[in-house]
């Protein structure tokens, strides 16, 4: 794996960017060095890159989306590809000895509270499947700690059919760009998860009344919050699509949901209150069902076209593909024009995909907004009109162990 820089010959203004195009000032958020060890295709790897967006090209199977999904890494969840983190181990060479298992990944971020670095990787300890996170040397006290410091948000091809399947990956999708907002999302999301598992067990279990009514107050606490902090970052999301991106189509937005109702027509300790007693009256229902019939894990973000004024999933695959794009677009101009930082943004073939007016205008964006941009293609001439304004990562067939400097 090698950084190559393209020749300048022709400049932006021959290959559609504008002349004098430069990566925005403002707050920064990038990666400038990544390390991976034992890491899915790689043995180990090294990547010194600076604050320009990064276009990684070589053959498929290379292992350029596995670089991407290390990246992913550095914020909380499971990755890109929501792997079991054994899954992500790179798997073990005949004649290969390893000190310890576990696979690691390491990073230098720029960020708008200066340099951080980041580690993190499985648990070596035997069967182990907990994820250890280090921010400057200390260890974390959980991995959403990783939200105070990288906004992560990526596209995927797997995510072509986010409109078309169900409502968990659109939730997850929103999430994501609600992190970059307000990162103490991530821990209220995770209270509310862990109280959901611990009131489904005693509620299988036949538990303690009294502790379940704890539990189902944490719930409608932690739950209302992350579903008013989704709300308002939908609402101001959806302002921005509106006024749409270049050609991409303008997105509509709009949270679906019992409690997303509760919060639009009454105050937020109401709707806490609200929730408490649907908990309450559902312990029947949820215990003989296994799951938690209500609370903010069933709420759904509705997109429209709205110029064809059509649900997305019945576009075409190209037409919710550009409307995915504009969503992430328009995040990323929001959180810059607040005067923080933009997210990390992870495309994965996705400018492949694209005419070359979208092309052009998705790469505007990006250099517009000052996000670092890790963009992955077969074909380096993909990437050619970005020049010398992004930094040009050639990575070998089958992701061979090299140095990048």
């Amino acid at each position: 794996m090698s950084t190559e820089q393209p020749p300048p010959a022709g400049g932006p203004e021959e290959v559609g960017l504008p002349t004098g195009a430069v990566v925005a000032p403002g707050a920064v958020l990038a990666v400038t060095r990544l390390t991976v060890t034992r890491f899915r295709s790689y043995n180990q790897a090294r990547l010194f890159l600076d604050r320009r967006p990064v276009a990684l090209t070589g053959p498929n199977g290379a292992g350029k989306t596995n670089l991407l999904e290390a990246v992913s890494f550095l914020s909380p969840g499971r990755g890109l590809r929501r792997a079991k983190l054994a899954e992500v181990e790179r798997l073990q060479a005949p004649g290969e000895v390893w000190e310890t298992p576990g696979w690691a990944v390491a990073a230098q971020v720029e960020t708008a509270l200066g340099p951080v670095e980041i580690g993190t990787g499985r648990d070596p300890g035997e069967g182990a499947e907990r994820r250890l996170v280090h921010i400057d040397g200390r260890p974390a006290k959980s991995q959403m700690a990783l939200a105070q410091y990288v906004s992560c948000v990526w596209l995927t091809p797997q995510m072509d059919r986010l409109f078309v399947e169900g409502a968990s990956g659109r939730r997850r999708f929103l999430d994501r760009l609600v992190f970059g907002f307000d990162p103490d999302h991530a821990s209220r999301l995770s209270r509310f998860e862990q109280s959901s598992r611990e009131r489904a067990r005693l509620l299988r279990e036949g538990g303690d009344p009294s502790w379940l009514t704890v539990l189902e107050d944490q719930m409608a606490t932690s739950g209302i919050a992350v579903a008013a902090a989704r709300r308002e970052v939908v609402a101001r999301l959806a302002a921005a699509c509106r006024r749409g991106v270049g050609p991409f189509p303008a997105p509509g937005l709009v949270l679906t949901g019992k409690v997303d109702d509760w919060l639009a027509d009454r105050p937020a300790l109401e709707a806490e209150d609200a929730l408490r007693q649907a908990l309450a009256g559902a312990r029947r229902i949820d215990a003989q069902a296994g799951i938690t019939t209500i609370g903010p894990h069933r709420s759904d973000l509705a997109v429209t076209y709205l110029a064809k004024d059509m649900p997305a999933e019945l576009g075409s695959t190209g037409e919710q593909k550009a409307l995915l794009i504009a969503i992430v677009l328009a995040n990323a101009r929001l959180m810059a024009a607040d005067g923080g930082a933009p997210p990390l943004l992870l495309l994965d073939e996705v400018a492949a995909h694209l005419d070359a007016e979208r092309r052009t205008a998705l790469f505007q964006e990006v250099l517009a907004t000052g996000s670092q941009a890790w963009m992955t293609g077969t074909d380096a001439a993909t990437f050619a009109e970005l020049g010398d304004l992004a930094t040009h990562v050639r990575v070998a067939d089958g992701g061979a162990v090299a140095g990048a400097g």
